[in-house]
This record gives structure tokens, sequence and C-alpha cells, in this order.
């Protein structure tokens, strides 16, 4: 009895641990879209290199209030916007790749979403610590009280790595539970 309980739980965590990968890199590139269309384009709070000039590794300085300053912004934040595109497309080839036979499932799991929340979170904290903190290139809103809002962004990070991964640990194990249609049968 004990063995197989060990059996199944054995199985129900690789099942889960199945769509991690896919899940955590579709989040990822998920939360670098938020940040870049909310926070760049629509809020314009900042743009990748609105604080260089301060930052910690010697840019010269791009005002984005100055036409070549937003020119060289606008370029760098479009090759923000491909590597988390890239990003999006590498977890969504990972998920089909590895679900296909269960594909309406999948998309209704707890455990992807969960998944999708930790690679959000995940975004949150490496952009926040790479260049917030440690590269200095830029913050989510300069100016007075900007590590408030720079901190804001990583407890952010932290709440949605949490949150995904306490949702997919409660999840039931893709594969597992039959869809509404093969229940009907």
């Amino acid at each position: 009895m004990a063995a197989r309980v060990s059996r199944t739980a054995h199985r129900s965590g690789a099942r889960r641990a199945q769509i991690a990968l896919p899940g955590t890199v579709l989040g990822f590139g998920l939360g670098g879209f938020v940040d870049g269309i909310l926070l760049h384009q629509i809020l314009q709070w900042h743009h990748m290199l609105s604080s260089a000039g301060s930052d910690t590794i010697g840019l010269r300085p791009y005002p984005p209030d100055t036409v070549p300053g937003l020119r060289m912004n606008t370029v760098w934040d479009g090759v923000f916007h491909v590597v988390v595109w890239l990003a999006v497309l590498v977890g969504l080839a990972l998920l089909y790749s590895r679900v296909t036979e269960a594909r309406g499932r999948v998309w209704g799991s707890r455990a992807l979403w969960g998944w999708v929340l930790v690679g959000w979170g995940l975004f949150n904290l490496v952009e926040g610590v790479v260049d917030h903190h440690v590269l200095g290139i830029h913050h989510v809103r300069p100016g007075p009280h900007q590590l408030w809002w720079d901190l804001g962004f990583l407890a952010l990070g932290v709440l949605l790595a949490v949150g995904g991964w306490l949702l997919q640990r409660g999840a039931v194990p893709v594969g597992t539970a039959p869809s509404a249609e093969e229940a009907r049968r």
C-alpha cells in the first residue's frame, strides 16, 4: 500500500514537473511584456536606458526627453521586447511538445498557471535586481521614492513566484484527471 502511494505521488510530481519549464519560460516572457508594454510604453515610467549616466556600468546618458536619447531608449526597448517575445515562443514550443496528448486539460491546469506565475515572478526578480539595482540602467519610476518603486517591483515578483509555486503544488497533475468531454463518455 505504501509503495503504491509512493509511486502515485512520484508520478503526480513527475507529471506536474513536466510542464514546469514551459510554464516558467512562458511566464518569464509574459512578465516581460507586462513590464515593457505597461511601464515602458503606456505609462512611460522608464525605458531600458532611462537612468543611463547614473548607472553602475558607466553608460553615457540617454535622456528620454531628448530626441537622440529617446531614439536610443526606443532601440533598447525593442531589444528587450525581442528577448521576452523569444521567451514566449520558446515557452509555447516547449509546452506544445510536452502536452500534445492532453492539450485541453493543460490550458485549464492550475499547474500550468502556477508555473506561469512563477516565471512572471522570476522575470520581476531578474529585471529588478539586474537592471534596477546591479546595473542601475533604469528604475520602475525614476525620481523621488524610486527605491520604494523598485522594492515594490521586487516584492511583487516574490509574491508572484511564491503564489505560483503554491498554486502548482496543489494542482491535479496534467493527464490524471479526465477532461469534461472524457468524463461525459
